[in-house]
């Protein structure tokens, strides 16, 4: 089960927004606003992905320029 959460003073322009994105989804904007909710909390932060890959670096000694990070993006792509 979970945790009710209240937030306060939404501007009314945003939560309107909110609920015709959530009406065109067909959802309610509960479940609109629970959805955003959980996704957000599901990626990592920016800076925790930066600090993993650095410490990867620093672990491994590895590092791989932009220009082999590209060329082996684009080998599929031929």
């Amino acid at each position: 089960m979970g945790v009710a959460v209240t937030v306060r003073d939404v501007p009314d322009k945003v939560r309107d927004e909110l609920a015709a994105r959530a009406a065109r989804a067909g959802m309610s904007l509960q479940e609109y606003l629970r959805g955003m909710l959980v996704a957000t909390a599901s990626r990592p932060v920016v800076d925790d992905v930066i600090a993993r890959a650095r410490a990867r670096v620093e672990a491994t000694g590895v590092r791989v320029d932009a220009q082999a990070i590209l060329s082996a993006r684009d080998i599929d792509r031929r």
